[in-house]
């Protein structure tokens, strides 16, 4: 398992009876979570004093249930910022254990010696885009959700990276990849973290166990003759990690060669020391 453990303004406290108790910067949340199918209680003094309690709903959905937390507030990773809000669906605007993949993309491309071009899909508020952006690549963020897009732009410039670094595009991934391939463009580095299940603007339907497959082999036709990595997340239980490496293997490595390593990624329980699965990742690299 690949562990998120280099944090400071981010710990999971707690796990038990299907949910977290987490610290972000200074305010505890707790929250549903469909792993924790364990109970130990809830002896730390949090579970009780938290600033904010998402109550996930048995008709699905859920709402919040706010003590004495703000409507904003941000935290750091290293020399990132996040603006953070509690929305729709228990999120806050970022997820934490990519911070894990955040530090081997940032340490692919300051090793790659030369500029990189990134194209980060499905890029929600931005983790992975400020990430490579940091190390010296320029991205291409590309997101359907035009507020997504402008979180983003908002966590870059509280981080203060140069403008210079970002393409910003609000715009249905596979329409996006599709022109690319018309147009001739190609980049060094792709990044996605696609939905289980979502619809483009006409309505076209993605459900990820038939789309993701077919979109691999669509985005490696837009890969540089020197290609740098490609990375997959996925939330989804169906695609273990073996299943990311097989399609990787079946599509980028038959290719371009290089190697592939996939595995579940994870958050440190501080009380417990256990740590928490949150989905899985698939790397491949050169």
């Amino acid at each position: 398992m690949w562990i998120a453990d280099n944090w400071k303004d981010y710990e999971v406290i707690d796990t038990s009876d299907g949910e977290k108790l987490e610290r972000w910067g200074k305010y505890l949340l707790v929250r549903p979570d469909p792993q924790v199918i364990w109970s130990t209680g809830h002896k730390n003094k949090g579970w009780s004093n938290c600033n904010a309690h998402y109550h996930r709903s048995s008709k699905g959905g859920g709402n919040w249930e706010f003590f004495d937390l703000p409507e904003e507030w941000s935290i750091s990773y290293g020399k990132l910022r996040f603006n953070l809000k509690p929305f729709s669906f228990k999120h806050t605007g970022l997820f934490p254990e990519q911070a894990v993949n955040w530090d081997w993309m940032r340490d692919k491309i300051h090793s790659a010696g030369r500029p990189i071009k990134v194209l980060n899909l499905f890029a929600y508020t931005g983790g992975a885009t400020l990430a490579c952006a940091e190390a010296g690549a320029h991205v291409t963020h590309v997101d359907a959700s035009k507020g997504m897009v402008a979180w983003g732009k908002e966590n870059a410039a509280l981080s203060q990276l140069p403008e210079s670094s970002f393409r910003w595009l609000v715009d249905d991934c596979t329409k996006f990849v599709e022109r690319e391939i018309r147009r001739g463009n190609h980049y060094d580095a792709i990044i996605m973290d696609p939905p289980s299940y979502g619809r483009g603007p006409k309505g076209e339907i993605w459900k990820i166990e038939d789309s993701i497959y077919p979109f691999i082999q669509l985005v490696t036709k837009i890969l540089s003759d020197k290609p740098l990595f490609l990375l997959i997340n996925s939330y989804t239980t169906g695609l273990q990690p073996a299943v990311l490496t097989y399609m990787l293997s079946t599509t980028v490595v038959k290719k371009f060669g290089g190697k592939v390593e996939s595995a579940e990624i994870g958050l440190p329980v501080t009380d417990s020391g256990l740590v928490l699965p949150c989905g899985a990742s698939g790397r491949w690299s050169i």
